[in-house]
């Protein structure tokens, strides 16, 4: 057996990340930032109005109230103004170019004028003297061009892609987001809300994997299942890889005499036990060059811990970003049996019973065994215990691997 960490090593060395692209902001939504953002534009790109109301020179307000005539109106989207003249004032609205010759803007609640759509009065009476600057946005005040709006690594959300937009840009070069194929094998699978009849079962491993594929930032291609057919098997591969950037596979990699993955693809990829519970056989390698193949086992529990300790790190690495979590610490909740040589990696519920750190249980009474599939429903994280431990008592410090 190999370590965790050389399989880990192994496995990373073989992904590149996916080419960048640049796409139009509307579909960048949900992906990383491949370069830094700098602002083609200022924010504001204009000095404008922050308020509904009047234009003025604060120095003719300064004896306030007082009475000026108006000379214009200055709807937001106006692009040529009316200047100010002195000793007078001009109507605008909020996101308006400021008038030459303003230097501040009077709310319409601080004049006789009524709020909302009304005829543009001949004068307006000031009532509360403003000092300069007052209630207006400068051009550049927030974002000058050439400044980093956004960093590279940013994933991008709505705001993001509204500071992008505001900063000048329609399109971004973003990491794509990765394609991976989802396979699930074994003659015993059937679709998902059948009766499943003696000696077969729901083929819930493509829901969970597609799940902890699109959990992790990418899209998943479900493939369907694949009974024990390892010329079938090569068929959907080949099909498929056009179109994926990565495959998952669950099931037939393990020492039966149905490892159906194993006969398909045993000259492409390679296949070997790594010194974890669950999850010892593992296979991995890169179909045409480019597509890399996880191949885990196909007990659901052993497909979530092999999921989040070796496929989530390679996706990570197809999309540009660090592909290795930190680990957080945890304590035991209850006393658990530990596998002796081999990294124990538990399905827990965390307890927050607020001391200086968590504490863990496991989500099943059954501990990390691989066929628990129900309780996968209460896991929150992984309790991550040591090859040399050999039993876990209440208040032992653990590692704690989060997925959320």
């Amino acid at each position: 057996m190999i370590t965790v960490e050389e399989y880990q090593e192994s496995v990373l060395a073989r992904v590149e990340p996916l080419a960048p692209r640049r796409v139009p902001v509307a579909q960048a939504h949900g992906l990383h930032l491949a370069e830094d953002v700098t602002a083609v534009l200022a924010v504001p790109p204009f000095t404008n109005s922050a308020m509904d109301g009047f234009a003025v020179r604060a120095a003719d307000v300064s004896g306030a109230p007082v009475s000026l005539p108006v000379a214009g109106d200055v709807p937001a989207g106006t692009t040529h103004p009316v200047a100010v003249p002195p000793g007078g004032a001009v109507r605008i609205m909020t996101g308006a170019p400021l008038p030459a010759g303003a230097d501040a803007v009077v709310p319409v609640e601080l004049t006789d004028q009524p709020p909302g759509a009304v005829v543009l009065p001949p004068a307006v009476e000031v009532r509360r003297a403003v000092a300069v600057g007052a209630h207006v946005r400068s051009a550049g005040e927030d974002v000058r061009p050439g400044d980093t709006v956004l960093a590279a690594g940013t994933l991008l959300g709505a705001t993001q892609l509204s500071a992008a937009v505001s900063a000048g840009h329609g399109e971004l070069l973003v990491r794509p987001r990765p394609r991976v194929g989802v396979l699930a094998t074994g003659d015993e699978l059937c679709p998902p809300g059948t009766d499943p009849g003696p000696g077969r079962i729901p083929d819930s491993n493509s829901v969970l994997v597609a799940g902890l594929v699109r959990e992790a930032g990418c899209e998943p291609v479900v493939l369907g299942a694949v009974g024990d057919d390892p010329e079938r098997l090569s068929e959907v591969v080949a099909a498929a890889l056009p179109g994926i950037d990565a495959l998952v596979t669950s099931g037939g990699v393990s020492v039966g005499t149905k490892d159906v993955v194993k006969a398909a693809l045993a000259d492409r990829i390679g296949f070997t036990k790594v010194a974890m519970q669950p999850g010892k056989p593992q296979g991995f390698g890169v179909l045409d060059g480019r597509v890399p193949v996880f191949a885990l086992p196909g007990n659901p529990v052993s497909v979530l811990v092999s999921f989040h300790v070796h496929v989530a790190p390679g996706l990570r690495r197809l999309l540009g970003l660090p592909a290795r979590l930190p680990l957080a610490r945890a304590r035991a909740a209850v006393a658990w049996r530990c596998p002796a040589g081999r990294r124990q990696f538990v399905p827990v519920v965390l307890e927050d019973d607020g001391v200086d750190l968590p504490s863990v249980r496991p989500a099943s009474a059954g501990g990390s065994a691989s066929h628990l599939v129900a309780s996968l429903a209460a896991a929150e994280a992984l309790a991550v215990v040591a090859e040399d431990v050999d039993a876990v008592a209440p208040g032992d410090e653990v590692g704690l691997l989060r997925w959320s």
